[in-house]
């Protein structure tokens, strides 16, 4: 017969989660609902005067073919950023799985990326591809090829995604190395005997289970590439050269704190924020289906 556990305290089960709800008031609900007040006003840019616009903001935006740029420099950017990380933790996790010796070395090097902020990690590759002083750029133009992002709009969105992806494959390899830690050793040696090459043994047996972790992982790396990658951007191109690297979320900074458009700003940050929802929503309605646990 099975226990279960009852708390006659009936009001100490909201007292822990009370902090938790606190927080997400504090951090996302009320800033989500002065968002969405500010989307619909026009402000002047001291925020003394504001006149109620009711959606001519939204209006403007999608209008604006600046803007619509900017959609599709966000969508080729956050791909790449969730392929690349996502790829590049799962080879590096399937090696360490299989490192005997060192292991600890290895895993502890993979991990440290992780450690670093966002806005290090942007200068960091700044500094290495500077066509002036980068490393990086002073071996590519010994071997024929001038860099410089600062005028070639495709070199500046490779150097930005190359910079975001690196960032976050500590995070991913975690997650990754962890899933592997937890498929049963007998599956694969039984496939080994059956005479199944590794490749196919990872195709067949491994990645299949790993697609919860997978799952996981690429909502918070679409979730990464829309929002966290602001201070790589800021860093490394300001959204330059031309616009090639100015994804929504610059954008909505830019707009907001430099060009002062705070009612225009507001609104692009609703709709960023129902892009990510609507993806997110998406993938658990979609992909989980492929999913098994």
């Amino acid at each position: 017969m099975e226990k279960r556990v009852i708390f006659k305290n009936k009001v100490l089960p909201y007292f822990l989660i009370a902090p938790q709800i606190l927080i997400t008031l504090v951090f996302f609900i009320w800033p989500a609902s002065q968002a969405l007040y500010q989307s619909v006003l026009q402000e002047d840019p001291f925020g003394l005067e504001s006149t109620f616009v009711w959606f001519d903001n939204f209006a403007e935006i999608f209008s604006d073919s600046g803007y619509v740029d900017s959609l599709g420099v966000t969508a080729i950017f956050s791909v790449c950023v969730a392929l690349f990380a996502m790829g590049l933790a799962l080879l590096l996790a399937a090696m360490a799985h299989r490192v005997i010796r060192g292991a600890l070395t290895y895993r502890t090097l993979v991990i440290w990326p992780y450690a670093i902020a966002t806005m290090v990690a942007g200068v960091l590759w700044l500094f290495l591809f500077d066509p002036t002083v980068g490393i990086v750029a002073y071996y590519l133009k010994t071997w024929g090829y001038a860099w410089n992002h600062t005028l070639n709009g495709g070199e500046a969105l490779f150097l930005v995604i190359f910079a975001a992806a690196w960032k976050q494959v500590s995070y991913n390899f975690l997650f990754f190395l962890a899933g592997l830690h937890s498929i049963p050793k007998s599956l694969i040696e039984a496939a080994a005997i059956d005479g199944a090459s590794p490749l196919r043994r990872f195709w067949t047996i491994v990645f299949p289970l790993l697609s919860p972790t997978t799952f996981f992982l690429i909502v918070v790396n679409i979730v990464y590439a829309f929002f966290d990658t602001f201070g790589i951007i800021d860093a490394v191109t300001g959204g330059g050269p031309n616009h090639a690297t100015n994804i929504l979320v610059f954008k909505v900074y830019h707009d907001g704190f430099k060009g002062f458009d705070l009612g225009g700003s507001a609104a692009q940050s609703v709709i960023l924020m129902g892009i990510v929802i609507a993806l997110t929503v998406i993938q658990f309605r979609y992909v989980e289906k492929n999913v098994h646990y």
